[in-house]
C-alpha cells in the first residue's frame, strides 16, 4: 500500500513557540552546562570534569607513581574516547597544566618531556611527551574501589565515571582553580597544604571557629612561583570572610654587591602566572623609552631557577626607589583577584568564604568515610558467611567430600544437609560455640564457596586459622559499626587521616614548605620621578618638523645646530634631566615629556610623535618646561581662552590630556605662562586689546570665554604683563620697544580693540 498525500502520517512533525522563549530555554541550557560541567570546580574535590576524567583515565591505565610512563597522546585519546567528548588539544592542554610545577602548587601529573616553561613556551606535542600520576593525585582517588562516591554512565553509556573524587585533602584550595562560565567566573589562588590541614583540624575541634582564627592558621595564598604578598592583613581577612578580594603580589629581590661601591639587583622569584619572557620584554621597553631612567640594563641569567639581573644607571640610585618604580610600571607587582565561586554538592554555584569551602570538604570526607566503612562491613559480612561454611566443611570434611563425589546436585545437597557446627578453640580444651553454632544448614553463598574450594586448600583448612580470621573480622566489624554510629569517632578518624597526609606533605618537607612570603608594602610607591634621575643640565632642541633632542650641558642658544634638509629650528631652551616638558598640540591637548627620556644630541634626534600620540594633522603650538604651581594662559585661534593651573595639564599617558575644547577648523594659538595683572591680545587684523587678567576665568578644561571680537580672521597672539611696567615687544630690527601708556588700547574683554602702535611686529607676535 502506498502513502497518499492526505495521510496524516506524512505531515512534518513541527512545533511552534515564541522565539523569545525558545532562545531563552536553549541559552539557559547552555549556561547551566557551562557552569556545571566545564568552568566551575566542585567544592568537594576541587576538580573540573576534564581534570577529573583525566585522572580517572590515568588510574584505569594503571599509571601509578611507581609504574612506567605512557604517551600523552594515549592518555588524551582514552580520555576523549571514553569520558570527555571534546577536542584532544583541549584535553592535552589541561593535562599539561597539571604537570607544570610553576602553574600548579602540587602537580597531579608527573610529566616526562617538554611540558612548557615559565617563559610561556608551549608544551611539546602529545606524541613526544609521557606522563603518569603523582603520589598526591592518588590521594584524590583513594577509595574509588570501595564505593566511596557515586558513579554515573559516561557520555555513550558504555562505561562509568565518578561524579566526584574521594579527595583525601582540600584540593580546591591547595591547587586553586580558575574559569569563566556564563555570567560568572571563578579565580581561586593556591594555598599551602600544611596550613590547610591545620585549618581543617581546627574546624574539627571547634566547628564554630572564627574567621580570624582560621586566617591565623591560613595567612594567605602560597603560590608555586613564590613571591612576596604585601596585602594588609585586614584586607586578607576580609577577602577570606567574603570570598572576594585581591592580593598584591611582588617579585622577590635582593641587592648584590659587586665591590667598589657598585651593585645590582637580582630578582629570584616573579609573581604567579607572569611569563618571564614577557616580563623581560617589558623591562627592556622601560629602558628604551626611559620611563624608568634609573634602570640601565636588564639581563636574564636564569637556568633551572629564576635570576633576572637589573643594573642601575648610577651607583647613587636608591635600590628601594628603583624597585618602587619598577613595581608601578611592570608585572614585577600585580594584583591577584580572588573569587571563590564554586559548586556546592556539584550543583549549586556559590561564592563561598574560606570557612564554607573547608566545611564542604570536611562534610564530603565524612560521607566518604561512612560509605567506605559500610562497604568494608559488607565485605566482612560476606567473608564471615564464607568462613562459617568453611568451618562446617572442616568439621565435616568426609561427608562434604562424599556429597561432592557422589551426589548429582552437590550444591543442593550441601544446602539440604543438617550440619553440626561445634568448633573447638585452639587455646582451650573446652568447646567453643561461635555465632550461629548448633544444627543448621548452609546458605547458597557458603555452599558455593565450598564447591569452589581447590583440593590443595584442604591441607590448609585448619580450625585455628579459620577461627582466628573470623575473630579478627568480627572485631573489625564491631569497630566499624561503632565508627558509623559515632560522629565523634568519625571526626577523630578524619583528623588522623589528615595528620598522616601532613607527615608526607608537611611544612618541614621540600614540597610542603611555604614558598610565598609576607611583607609590608612600605612607601616605595610614592617615589618622585626626580629622585630616580641624575640631575644634569641639558639643552632641548625641537625643529620645525617636530624632531626633538637633548644636548648635554647648557649650550649657547644662538649656537649653530644641524637639522635635516628642509627643516629648521623651532624651540631651543635650557633645562635639566629632572624637568618635565609640556608639549602643546594645536588640537587642544597637552602632552608630557621628561628631560631624561629625550634622545641624545649627537644625531638629529627623533620625531616627537614617536614619544606621544600627537596626530599627524596636529602641529606643535608650544614646548616649555613644566613648573608646579604655575598658571598658564591658553587661547584658540577663534579668540576664546582661559587660565589653567599647570598641575591640571600634566598628562600621565602618551595620549595626552584634553584641555582646550574647540570646533572643527580651530586650533590652539597661545599657551603662555601668566606673568602680571593684565592681558594683551592682538588679532590677525593687527588690532590690539588690553584688559585686566581678573576678567579671565580659571578652568581645568573647556572652551573658555571670548578674549577679542573679530569681523575677519582670528587671534594672532596673547600675552600677560604688569600694567605698571607697560607692554614691550621687539621691532623688526630686533630692538626692544615699549608702550607705557596703554589707555588707548585698554577696554573690556571681548572688545574689538584698536590698531597696534607704530613699530609693532608685522607677524603680529609679542615675542
Amino acid at each position: 500500500m502506498t502513502d497518499t498525500p492526505d495521510d496524516p502520517a506524512n505531515e512534518p512533525m513541527t512545533t511552534s513557540e515564541p522565539l523569545r522563549r525558545a532562545i531563552g530555554e536553549r541559552y539557559l541550557t547552555y549556561a547551566l552546562s557551562t557552569i556545571m560541567h566545564r568552568a566551575l570546580p566542585d567544592a568537594r574535590d576541587g576538580l573540573k570534569p576534564v581534570h577529573r576524567r583525566i585522572l580517572y583515565a590515568m588510574r584505569e591505565l594503571r599509571l601509578t607513581p611507581t609504574g612506567g610512563f605512557r604517551k600523552s597522546a594515549k592518555i588524551a585519546g582514552d580520555v576523549m574516547g571514553n569520558y570527555h567528548p571534546h577536542g584532544d588539544a583541549a584535553i592535552y592542554d589541561a593535562m599539561a597544566r597539571l604537570a607544570q610545577d610553576f602553574n600548579v602548587r602540587y602537580p597531579l601529573v608527573d610529566g616526562q618531556g617538554n611540558f612548557g616553561n615559565i617563559d610561556g613556551d608551549n608544551p611539546a606535542a602529545s606524541r613526544y611527551t609521557e606522563a603518569r600520576l603523582t603520589p598526591i593525585a592518588e590521594l584524590l582517588m583513594e577509595g574509588l574501589a570501595e564505593n566511596a562516591v557515586d558513579f554515573r554512565p559516561n557520555y555513550d553509556g558504555t562505561l562509568e565515571e565518578p561524579i566526584v573524587m574521594p579527595a583525601a585533602f582540600p584540593h580546591l584550595l591547595a591547587n586553586g582553580a580558575s574559569g569563566i562560565a556564563v555570567g560568572m567566573a571563578t579565580n581561586i589562588p593556591p594555598h599551602n597544604l600544611d596550613e590547610l590541614i591545620e585549618g581543617c583540624l581546627a574546624m574539627i575541634r571547634d566547628p564554630g571557629v572564627s574567621d580570624q582564627a582560621l586566617v591565623a592558621l591560613i595567612p594567605g595564598p602560597d603560590f608555586p612561583t613564590g613571591g612576596v604578598i604585601v596585602e594588609p592583613p585586614e584586607s586578607i581577612l576580609d577577602s577570606y570572610r567574603t570570598g572576594r578580594g585581591a592580593f598584591r603580589l611582588r617579585a622577590k629581590w635582593a641587592t648584590e654587591d659587586l665591590g667598589r661601591g657598585t651593585w645590582q639587583i637580582v630578582v629570584t622569584e616573579i609573581p604567579y602566572q607572569v611569563q618571564k619572557s614577557k616580563l623581560i620584554e617589558r623591562l627592556a621597553e622601560l629602558i628604551q623609552t626611559k620611563k624608568v631612567p634609573a634602570l640601565a640594563d636588564v639581563r636574564d641569567e636564569s637556568a633551572d631557577d629564576v635570576r633576572i639581573v637589573l643594573e642601575p644607571r648610577a651607583r647613587t640610585v636608591d635600590p628601594e626607589m628603583l624597585m618602587g618604580m619598577l613595581f608601578r610600571n611592570s608585572d614585577l607587582e600585580l594584583r591577584f583577584s580572588m573569587n571563590m565561586n564554586v559548586l556546592i554538592d556539584g550543583r549549586t554555584p556559590k561564592v563561598c568564604s574560606l570557612k564554607e569551602v573547608l566545611r564542604a570538604f570536611l562534610d564530603h570526607r565524612r560521607d566518604v568515610l561512612i560509605r567506605r566503612s559500610q562497604h568494608r562491613m559488607a565485605k566482612i559480612d560476606h567473608r564471615l558467611e564464607v568462613l562459617g561454611g568453611l568451618i562446617v566443611a572442616y568439621l565435616n570434611l568426609d561427608r562434604v567430600i562424599d556429597i561432592i563425589r557422589y551426589d548429582e546436585d552437590p550444591k543442593r545437597a550441601l544446602m539440604a544437609e543438617t550440619w553440626g557446627r561445634k568448633v573447638k578453640r585452639a587455646t582451650s580444651e573446652k568447646d567453643y560455640v561461635g555465632p550461629g553454632a548448633g544444627p543448621g544448614t548452609l546458605t547458597e553463598v557458603q555452599a558455593e564457596a565450598i564447591l569452589n574450594m581447590r583440593l590443595r586448600s584442604l591441607r590448609r583448612l585448619e580450625e585455628m586459622e579459620l577461627v582466628a580470621e573470623r575473630d579478627a573480622l568480627l572485631a573489625e566489624r564491631a569497630d566499624l559499626d561503632g565508627l558509623i554510629g559515632s560522629e565523634a569517632r568519625q571526626w577523630d578518624r578524619i583528623g588522623a587521616d589528615l595528620r598522616e597526609i601532613q607527615k608526607t606533605f608537611g611544612k618541614w618537607t621540600v614540597a610542603g614548605s611555604r614558598r610565598t612570603q609576607f611583607a609590608e608594602a612600605g612607601e616605595v610607591e610614592e617615589v618622585p620621578l626626580e629622585a630616580m634621575i641624575e640631575r644634569e643640565p641639558i639643552t632641548v632642541i625641537c625643529s620645525e618638523m617636530g624632531w626633538i633632542r637633548a644636548m648635554k650641558g647648557h649650550q649657547p642658544l644662538d649656537a649653530e645646530v644641524k637639522f635635516k634638509d628642509g627643516d629648521g629650528p623651532r624651540f631651543m631652551f635650557h633645562a635639566e634631566t629632572t624637568d618635565r616638558l609640556l608639549l602643546v598640540g594645536s588640537n587642544g591637548r597637552f602632552y608630557t615629556l621628561t628631560g631624561a627620556a629625550l634622545p641624545g644630541g649627537r644625531g638629529m634626534g627623533e620625531p616627537v610623535r614617536l614619544m606621544v600620540d600627537l596626530p599627524n594633522e596636529a602641529a606643535i603650538t608650544d614646548l616649555m618646561i613644566w613648573r608646579p604651581g604655575e598658571k598658564l594662559l591658553v587661547a584658540s585661534s577663534a579668540g576664546d581662552g582661559f587660565v589653567v593651573a599647570s598641575d591640571e595639564v600634566l598628562a600621565q599617558t602618551r595620549a595626552g590630556k584634553a584641555v582646550l575644547t574647540m570646533k572643527e577648523g580651530v586650533r590652539t594659538a597661545v599657551c603662555r605662562p601668566v606673568r602680571g595683572d593684565h592681558v594683551a591680545v592682538v588679532g590677525e587684523n593687527r588690532k590690539l586689546l588690553v584688559f585686566p587678567l581678573e576678567e579671565l576665568p580659571e578652568m581645568a578644561r573647556g572652551k573658555g570665554v571670548r578674549l577679542q571680537k573679530y569681523k575677519d580672521g582670528g587671534l594672532a597672539d596673547a600675552i600677560t604683563f604688569e600694567r605698571a611696567k607697560g607692554l614691550s615687544w621687539k621691532d623688526p630690527a630686533g630692538r626692544t620697544r615699549s608702550e607705557p601708556d596703554l589707555a588707548e588700547w585698554t577696554g573690556p574683554r571681548a572688545g574689538a580693540g584698536k590698531m597696534a602702535p607704530r613699530g609693532f611686529p608685522r607677524d603680529n607676535r609679542f615675542a
